[in-house]
């Protein structure tokens, strides 16, 4: 299939275009102008229009106001020149049906980001460099090194264009690959195969680490309940890593994961936050879910007229009439009342603090927080929980309990059953 080659002009570039046509792929030449350095950015768009016409490589360039990118996306011009180039890789990808994007990264390469993920912390898998298939996208030189890649272009009389940004220090990675790689060169002159070993080791070792965690995930999270177990959380050997997997797509980063992680055997009820979600500690769970603002005065009519309410719960009511021999279900999602003893329209809530009423099957009354309590209740049931009202009175924990007062007793002769589905 057709390769879109990402092709600057640059010596990496064009080793990487020669080498693909030479074993006869299918190549499109893809080039971006950042309109970053004046004139040499338009003279190595010129250049490379030039070689891939020498070739017989369809060319493709674009240009990007790479400046007010990185503005508008509050980004550093390094990262708003990576994420505009991708984006329109993929695109050509697309629109002409091509297999893989191709780009000419090398052993230096990977090893230049080995040190920038260390300097910055990482990781295991920051630690494992550059990856050759990541999707679509393949970096068919990253088993050759700048030497390799410069001897190449040498030897097959390949003209290059050369950035002149490569040697400005404003670049982190142009520190790591002009000072830090050269320091380190002098201490080890074998840094570059030393190094490659290393993350090889690595590559295999994350290997055990992915297959060991994905084990423990599985275990210890329950996604549709969006409960993680704390006793089976703390059977592992690193608690704190099987969480930092679990939570780390739910946007919680290493410091929130580390506070959770230190807070596990202590009291329940504590809350920790990424953007979109929160864990609840609970006794022996931690509860997932995202944030959503709650709206204690919402509110819900049910008619005497009413047969199915679709939100905030869904109910089914029927009203009918009423026998000794009545089947009654032990099951919490069914309600039984006496009809002539509620008012409605029925009202649904959310409980508040202060609320009362009188459970069916204990005598006097009881707040609500105290229930709650009572029969171990996690914050995020309390705040999942809704009451259906009779005029001023709860005659419902909507799947949880009745109240007495509107019982069914000798003299009923019509009932209201309310199913929670």
């Amino acid at each position: 299939s057709t390769v879109i080659t990402g092709f600057s002009g640059g010596a990496d570039s064009v080793v990487l275009l020669h080498i693909l046509h030479a074993l006869e792929y299918r190549c499109i030449a893809a080039h971006c102008n950042f309109h970053l350095r004046g004139e040499e950015s338009d003279r190595d768009e010129e250049f490379s229009r030039r070689f891939a016409t020498t070739l017989g490589i369809p060319f493709y360039k674009t240009d990007f106001d790479t400046v007010s990118y990185a503005e508008k996306n509050n980004t550093s011009i390094e990262m708003a020149a990576r994420e505009l180039r991708y984006k329109w890789f993929e695109m050509l990808r697309e629109k002409e049906n091509a297999g893989t994007i191709a780009v000419a990264h090398h052993k230096d390469d990977s090893i230049e980001t080995l040190l920038i993920n260390l300097v910055r912390g990482t990781g295991l898998k920051g630690l494992t460099g550059i990856k050759p298939v990541n999707g679509n996208i393949i970096r068919p030189l990253l088993c050759l090194s700048k030497e390799e890649i410069l001897g190449y272009a040498y030897k097959n009389n390949l003209e290059y264009v050369t950035d002149s940004s490569n040697y400005e220090y404003t670049f982190t990675r142009n520190k790591i690959r002009l000072q830090v790689i050269p320091l380190l060169e002098s201490i080890n002159p074998s840094l570059v195969s030393g190094l490659t070993q290393t993350m090889e080791n690595l590559i295999e070792t994350e290997k055990i680490y992915n297959h060991a965690i994905k084990e423990a995930v599985s275990r210890c999270f329950n996604e549709t309940e969006s409960g993680i177990d704390i006793p089976l959380l703390l059977s592992y050997p690193s608690p704190e890593a099987v969480l930092y997997e679990i939570l780390r797509t739910y946007g919680f980063g290493r410091d929130v994961v580390f506070n959770i992680a230190k807070s596990i055997l202590h009291q329940s009820g504590k809350e920790f936050f990424s953007d979109k979600y929160r864990i609840v500690k609970d006794r022996k769970k931690l509860i997932l879910m995202p944030i959503n603002q709650i709206n204690l005065h919402e509110k819900y009519l049910i008619e005497s007229t009413t047969e199915t309410l679709q939100e905030p719960v869904r109910l089914e009511i029927v009203h009918a009439g009423y026998t000794t021999d009545f089947q009654f279900s032990q099951e919490k999602k069914y309600a039984y009342f006496d009809t002539e003893k509620l008012n409605f329209p029925l009202l649904l809530r959310k409980w508040q603090n202060g609320d009362r009423f009188m459970p069916f099957g204990m005598k006097g009354s009881k707040k609500l927080s105290d229930y709650f309590s009572d029969h171990k209740f996690s914050l995020i049931d309390k705040e999942n929980a809704w009451v259906l009202c009779s005029g001023n009175d709860i005659c419902w924990i909507v799947g949880e309990r009745t109240d007495r007062r509107f019982k069914i007793d000798y003299n009923t002769t019509k009932i209201s059953i309310i199913k929670l589905f």
